[in-house]
């Protein structure tokens, strides 16, 4: 049975963004999403997905470009999977970002809004993050370009970022403009090292090759965390590459390696090797002190985190004498910053490493009023908990991308401490979680703030307060 052609549309006007940075146009009605364009763009479009609700459309010809476009600042962008939105100026890409937190409020919430505070744009719309992963690969990506000439490549060892939909290709990258240096100069460096030296580049697809991965952290403090991970042991090639990185960039803190030969790239399963420097580096936000080390979780951006931290503490409204629960607390950093001015915080994770660093934080910062635990959170926060650990007057949940399990919620509900301040990476799935709160709390402040500027990504901060 021959397959149903798909519509091929022509001069259709992108009308605005939607979630997940996709750009919307409508034909009779029917939403159509489109990639990599901006609103006020007039397009060709041949559907490629069609569903009883929309369809998803893929751009074959431009006839008019939007007066609201901007140039990229990346040569990589539109093909390298990150920053998206480099084509649209920042103060209108905020401005989506809080549109897609109220939508989500209230067509997936069916929430009853307050004035929603405007979003925090952050400062630096560059080398705002302080990690970042690259991926060697022997299978450099092609560019559109470079097919056009049709001339054969003689080097196809590549040390940058997957191409999206594609797990064995990367981007080779020239300059990130996500992170400040020297995580330029670091990945250049061992990529000069390892060509010079041939070094073989990883293969997703057998799993051969040397060089696997690269992990550059960096801090507000100026110390600078590199991990190197290899695919085999190779102790004279390993020793090489790591002691020409120290000597060619000096201002390394920390200086790590790991030999993972797993077919996934997780790491936390993995051993790291202290190679050089000392075993941590540190993050400072106002007067607190954060230990980072390989396996720690930390927010990606230093300095949009210390803003919606404070926010998260502004919600609690803490007065000296409550008791909170941080649930999905990582590495205790809400917990640690609201500690101050609570009777006792209580956090949960369920990553141990995470629950260690936690407890690590409040010790170096003498913080002597917090407890954390380790242990998966619908399992942990039970009734027994609460009546060994005290009942939550306040609660701070920062879930995943997933949300909350709807045991968590259930039980917040059966505690109804009298206020929540719900954290979120993710406004979808916070809406589907406040709704099921609903039933006993009122939403009383919102506030987006923006941690991932030229991405399609939005954190927010809800205030609940229990109904009277």
């Amino acid at each position: 049975m021959r397959r149903k052609k798909l519509p091929f549309f022509e001069n259709i006007e992108i009308t605005d963004l939607g979630a997940e940075g996709n750009a919307i146009a409508r034909v009779n009605e029917m939403v159509i999403f489109v990639k990599m364009v901006a609103p006020g763009d007039v397009v060709d479009l041949q559907i490629v997905k069609k569903r009883k609700n929309y369809m998803e459309g893929r751009v074959m010809a431009i006839h008019k470009y939007s007066d609201i476009r901007t140039e990229p600042f990346c040569k990589h962008f539109g093909t390298c999977g990150g920053c998206k939105l480099q084509h649209i100026p920042y103060n209108l890409q905020i401005k989506y970002k809080q549109k897609q937190v109220e939508d989500a409020l209230t067509r997936i919430g069916h929430l009853e809004l307050p004035v929603v505070r405007p979003i925090m744009g952050s400062d630096h719309e560059q080398f705002y993050r302080n990690k970042l992963e690259f991926s060697f690969s022997n299978q450099r990506w092609i560019t559109e370009e470079e097919a056009r000439t049709g001339v054969e490549l003689e080097e196809m060892r590549a040390l940058g970022f997957h191409v999206p939909g594609y797990f064995d290709k990367i981007v080779d990258v020239e300059k990130c403009w996500l992170q400040d240096d020297p995580s330029n100069q670091i990945r250049n460096s061992i990529k000069a090292f390892c060509l010079k030296n041939n070094y073989d580049f990883f293969n997703t697809r057998d799993h051969s090759g040397f060089m696997r991965n690269l992990i550059v952290r960096t801090s507000t403090t100026g110390e600078v965390m590199v991990i190197v991970v290899f695919n085999k042991e190779s102790k004279a090639k390993r020793e090489a590459l790591l002691t020409h990185l120290m000597e060619a960039v000096p201002g390394i803190s920390s200086l790590f390696y790991v030999i993972n030969s797993k077919l996934n790239d997780s790491l936390y399963d993995q051993e790291m090797v202290l190679f050089a420097g000392k075993g941590h580096i540190i993050e400072k936000l106002e007067d607190l002190s954060f230990k980072i080390d390989p396996k720690s979780f930390f927010q990606t951006n230093s300095t949009q985190a210390l803003r919606l931290y404070q926010v998260a503490r502004e919600f609690a409204d803490l007065k000296g004498d409550e008791v909170v629960y941080d649930l999905y607390t990582g590495t205790g950093s809400i917990a640690n910053f609201v500690a101050r001015k609570a009777k006792k915080v209580v956090g949960i994770e369920s990553v141990p490493e995470a629950i260690e660093d936690a407890k690590i934080n409040s010790e170096i910062n003498n913080i002597n009023n917090t407890e954390f635990f380790a242990g998966d959170m619908k399992d942990i926060f039970t009734d027994e908990f609460v009546e060994t650990n005290g009942r939550p007057d306040l609660i701070i949940t920062d879930p995943p991308r997933a949300g909350m399990h709807s045991k968590v919620v259930e039980q917040i509900l059966k505690l109804e401490p009298a206020r929540i301040v719900y954290v979120s990476c993710n406004p979808a799935t916070q809406a589907r979680d406040l709704q099921l709160l609903d039933a006993k709390y009122k939403l009383v402040e919102v506030q987006p703030v923006d941690m991932f500027p030229h991405t399609h990504h939005v954190e927010n901060v809800v205030k609940l307060e229990i109904r009277r």
